[in-house]
C-alpha cells in the first residue's frame, strides 16, 4: 500500500513538474531585434514589445503575434499612366517602407503584410497617375533623374500614416514609352529637336549678320574719318610747305640759295643710268649757276 502511494506521489510530482515547465514556457516571450511582438488577450492588443529580449505574458490567456520591424522592399507591378498631352507611358517602380505604428497596422490591415503591399500599390499608382497626368510627355521623360520620385512622395504625403505605415522612398525603375509606339514617338521628338535646332541656328546667323554689319559700318566710318584726318594733315603740310617756300623766295638772300639748290636737284635727277655726262646750253638755268661762280 505504501509503495503504491509512493508511486502515485512520484507520478503526480512528475506531472506537476511538466505542467510547471509548460506554464513557464508559455509565459516567456522572446522578441527579436527586427520585429515587434504584439501581446493580445481575447483578440485585443494589450501591449507592444518593441525592444529585443525576453519578456513575460499570462500563459493561455495572452497570445503573441509578431510583425516585421525592418525596412521592407516592395516591387510594384508595371502599370500604364497617361500624360497631360494624352500620351501613354509605362511606369515601373519599387517602394521602401516600414511599419511605424504596429497597433494601427494590426487594426487597419489585420497585421497582414500582403494587405499592406496592396494598399501601397494603390496609393503609389494613384500618386503616379496624378503627377504624370499634370505633365507633358517631354517633361516626364526629362524628369526621370529624380524629380518625379520627389513629386510622387509629395503627392502621397502622410496618407499612409492611417495604416501605421511609413513610406521611406518611391524609386522609379522604368518609365518609358510602350514598345508598340516608342519608335514613332522618338522619331517625332527627333524631328521637333531638329526644328528647334534649325530655328536657333537661323536666329544665331541673323544675330551674327547684324553684328558683322554693325562692325563693317564702324570700320568704314573709322577708315573714312582716318582718311579725312590724313588728307587734312597732308593739306596742312602742303600749305605750310608752300608758305615756307613763298617766304624763302620773297627773301632775296634766300631766293638765290633756293634757286641754286633746286637747280642742283634738277641736275642730279637728270644724271641717270651709266652715262654721267650733262650737256647744257649756255642759256640753261643750270648752266647759269656755273657761269655765275667766280
Amino acid at each position: 500500500m505504501k509503495k503504491t502511494a509512493k508511486k502515485i506521489s512520484s507520478v503526480l510530482f512528475v506531472i506537476l513538474l511538466i505542467a510547471a515547465a509548460i506554464l513557464l514556457s508559455a509565459s516567456f516571450v522572446v522578441t527579436k531585434e527586427d520585429e515587434y511582438t504584439l501581446i493580445k488577450q481575447f483578440g485585443k492588443i494589450e501591449r507592444i514589445v518593441d525592444t529585443p529580449g525576453l519578456s513575460f505574458k499570462t500563459p493561455f490567456l495572452e497570445m503573441t503575434q509578431t510583425l516585421p520591424k525592418q525596412i521592407m522592399f516592395y516591387d510594384t507591378p508595371p502599370s500604364d499612366v497617361i500624360t497631360m498631352d494624352k500620351k501613354t507611358m509605362v511606369a515601373d517602380s519599387y517602394v521602401l517602407w516600414k511599419i511605424s505604428d504596429p497597433v494601427t497596422f494590426a487594426q487597419t490591415l489585420n497585421s497582414s503584410v500582403t494587405l499592406a503591399e496592396t494598399r501601397i500599390n494603390t496609393t503609389v499608382y494613384n500618386a503616379m497617375k496624378n503627377v504624370i497626368s499634370s505633365l507633358s510627355q517631354n517633361a516626364v521623360i526629362s524628369g526621370r533623374d529624380g524629380e518625379l520620385d520627389q513629386a510622387f512622395m509629395e503627392n502621397i504625403g502622410d496618407s499612409m500614416n492611417n495604416y501605421g505605415i511609413e513610406l521611406i522612398s518611391v524609386e522609379t525603375k522604368h518609365l518609358d514609352l510602350p514598345s508598340d509606339n516608342k519608335a514613332a514617338v522618338y522619331d517625332r521628338m527627333i524631328s521637333e529637336r531638329a526644328q528647334m535646332a534649325a530655328t536657333y541656328t537661323a536666329e544665331g546667323e541673323s544675330e551674327a549678320q547684324k553684328i558683322r554689319n554693325t562692325t563693317d559700318k564702324e570700320v568704314a566710318i573709322s577708315i573714312s574719318n582716318a582718311q579725312t584726318k590724313a588728307a587734312k594733315i597732308v593739306a596742312e603740310g602742303e600749305a605750310e610747305y608752300m608758305r615756307i617756300l613763298s617766304d624763302a623766295y620773297l627773301d632775296p638772300k634766300r631766293s638765290e640759295f633756293y634757286a641754286f639748290i633746286r637747280s642742283l636737284e634738277a641736275a642730279k635727277a637728270s644724271l641717270t643710268g651709266e652715262e654721267k655726262t650733262l650737256i647744257l646750253s649756255k642759256d640753261s638755268p643750270i648752266a647759269q649757276i656755273f657761269y655765275q661762280i667766280d
